[in-house]
């Protein structure tokens, strides 16, 4: 994407206000006219002046209070409509900023797992807090600076042609010098900052996932390690980032320079037109303004383009992040079902993550309402796959998953996953207040409602035996609870929500064995009178199962209940056998 298209796309960005945009845009129109009106007038004085001191005569008052009155009018004009257009230009810009800000939000929460899978969360945090910056800058900037800046230029230089021609080829040549040399800045920068920007994410990256790791950085001493390698990244980038600034202080002198020389030029052969009859005093002083407003509009513009070369890799990044397709979304006719009742089928499911080895394949089984599903394998099997299609963290490319007799890809993806509660191996909590994290499950949840969740996920006695209440908070990621009560309290959110279907993704595995004990009592709780499906490598998990899948490369190669499978001495029979039954102790 082009500097220019960049920038284009930055205004088209705001969106609803386009019409105070609009009306900005004619606002600076008119200030810019206003502006060069002042050096035409001021040059008209001094003619005035000179002229009749040239006869001999007093100045004509009559003409004098018209160009003066006209001078303080225009004058007055500025000073308004400038003042109206940085009171609005700023409010729009922080409007627009926490618009775009929440929509990116929205958007990147709404992308898949497999996105966020290989997208750090620093990263994606750094680029909506720098992106939305950047983009509060362009704007503010359009409307304060550089839409005045180009109008004025626009105005000025056919204005000057008029006035006196020869002295307005000065003012052009500034020009055209300027532009020259902005075109070869750019051109040596642009890549440069680039690589600049991709130093800015590292360092968000190592930054970020040092801080969520504290607990590990702490134990291994790893402190002095985490800071020489941040450091090395902090280098890195300023070795990246002096070079562009070096090119950009080379631009500011050149720039100096050639309004400097602009400047003493017009003196000289503006005295030497002068004495030929080809100049007045009041041209010269009005072309040595207008070189005055150049200098400044010129100035403007090199920050101008120096902060749109510096912002361009932010804004890319934004944009790309902007413009990510979901894979995941509804299709036009998606329905709300309201609450289902949990008959869930799959039906020649296939599924490859690329392209080529299948993950899941040739699924075939149906789960009838309240049964509990018990899905068991090596890592790798395909239970995670199959469970993940089921709440449309992917679409299988053959086959179809029925809930109720619907295919699943018809309903809305905020219906589906209502209707599915998820516990997690991890139970993932935010850092929040108790009863923030329990209100997950339902937002309307009462006080008498939580705790009545936590009683039946038996949860309610540390809770009580360490806080103050539902409102104390839990800390970074549930950092104040143990394994396993973060386990019972995301149980217990998870039957606040009340789902008619639950997955539980090893939710005991990383338990000892009397805390998984109090676990798996509230895990009979939660699954209650609903469809479960239970992933598991603990087979002492899925006894109670009312059938048990067994996967092995992305199939299912055995199903049954447990005593059915440890009678039928296939695969299952073999893990029931390494993981229950042990050995006679030696005599």
């Amino acid at each position: 994407m082009s500097i220019f298209r960049l920038y284009g796309r930055v205004l088209t960005l705001l969106g609803s206000e386009s019409r105070l945009a609009w009306a900005l845009a004619l606002a600076n129109m008119a200030l810019a006219a206003a502006q060069f009106a002042e050096p035409v007038l001021l040059g008209r004085i001094i003619d005035t002046l000179t002229g009749a001191q040239t006869r001999g005569e007093a100045p004509s008052w009559p003409q004098l209070s018209v160009l003066l009155a006209a001078w303080a009018a225009f004058g007055l004009f500025t000073i308004i409509c400038g003042t109206a257009i940085a009171l609005h230009s700023d409010r729009l810009a922080h409007r627009r900023r926490h618009v775009v800000l929440t929509g990116y939000f929205e958007h990147v929460l709404q992308l898949p797992l497999s996105y966020h899978g290989n997208t750090h969360s620093g990263r994606l945090m750094k680029v909506m807090l720098q992106g939305t910056d950047a983009l509060w800058g362009m704007w503010l900037g359009f409307f304060r600076d550089h839409l005045a800046s180009f109008i004025s230029l626009l105005v000025l230089l056919p204005i000057s042609l008029f006035i006196n021609w020869r002295l307005a080829l000065l003012l052009i040549a500034l020009c055209v010098v300027f532009a020259g040399l902005t075109a070869l800045i750019v051109r040596k920068t642009e890549t440069l900052q680039s690589s600049v920007e991709r130093h800015y994410s590292d360092l968000a990256e190592r930054a970020s996932d040092t801080l969520g790791n504290i607990a590990l950085v702490q134990s291994f001493s790893r402190l002095d390690a985490e800071v020489l390698e941040l450091r090395q990244i902090v280098e890195r980038l300023l070795a990246a980032q002096m070079p562009v600034l070096s090119w950009w202080a080379l631009a500011n002198i050149l720039t100096r320079m050639s309004t400097t020389l602009t400047v003493l030029a017009i003196i000289v052969v503006g005295t030497l037109l002068h004495i030929n009859g080809q100049a007045t005093i009041g041209e010269m002083v009005t072309f040595m303004n207008f070189a005055g407003l150049i200098i400044i509009r010129l100035e403007q513009s090199v920050g101008f383009i120096n902060k749109v070369m510096l912002e361009a890799p932010r804004l890319r990044e934004f944009f790309q992040v902007w413009d990510t397709v979901p894979a995941i979304r509804d299709v036009p006719d998606a329905v709300d079902p309201g609450k289902l009742t949990g008959l869930v089928e799959f039906k020649d499911v296939s599924f490859s993550y690329d392209g080529e080895r299948m993950a899941a394949a040739d699924l075939n089984f149906k789960a009838l309402p309240g049964e509990t599903i018990a899905l068991v394998g090596a890592t790798g099997a395909g239970k995670s796959t199959a469970i993940a299609l089921l709440h449309r963290a992917f679409d299988p490319q053959f086959g179809t998953i029925e809930i109720d007799g619907t295919d699943i890809r018809h309903f809305k993806l905020g219906a589906l996953r209502r209707n599915i509660g998820v516990v997690f191996q991890e139970a993932l909590l935010f850092n929040r207040s108790i009863a923030d994290n329990l209100r997950v499950g339902k937002a309307d949840a009462t006080e008498d409602e939580m705790r009545d969740a936590v009683r039946r996920a038996q949860a309610l006695d540390f809770i009580e035996r360490k806080f103050h209440g539902f409102n104390d908070n839990v800390g970074e990621r549930g950092r104040s609870l143990s394994g396993g009560e973060r386990q019972r309290l995301s149980i217990a959110r998870a039957l606040l929500k009340d789902p008619p279907i639950l997955i539980l993704d090893e939710a005991t595995s990383a338990l000892d064995a009397d805390t998984e004990a109090k676990v798996m009592r509230a895990l009979d709780e939660v699954m209650k009178n609903r469809t479960t499906f239970v992933i598991a490598h603990r087979l002492s998990t899925v006894r109670k199962a009312s059938r048990i899948l067994v996967f092995d490369g992305g199939k299912i190669v055995e199903a049954g209940t447990f005593d059915e499978l440890v009678k039928a001495g296939g695969r299952f029979a073999s893990l029931a056998h390494t993981q229950l039954i042990s050995p006679e102790p030696a005599a």
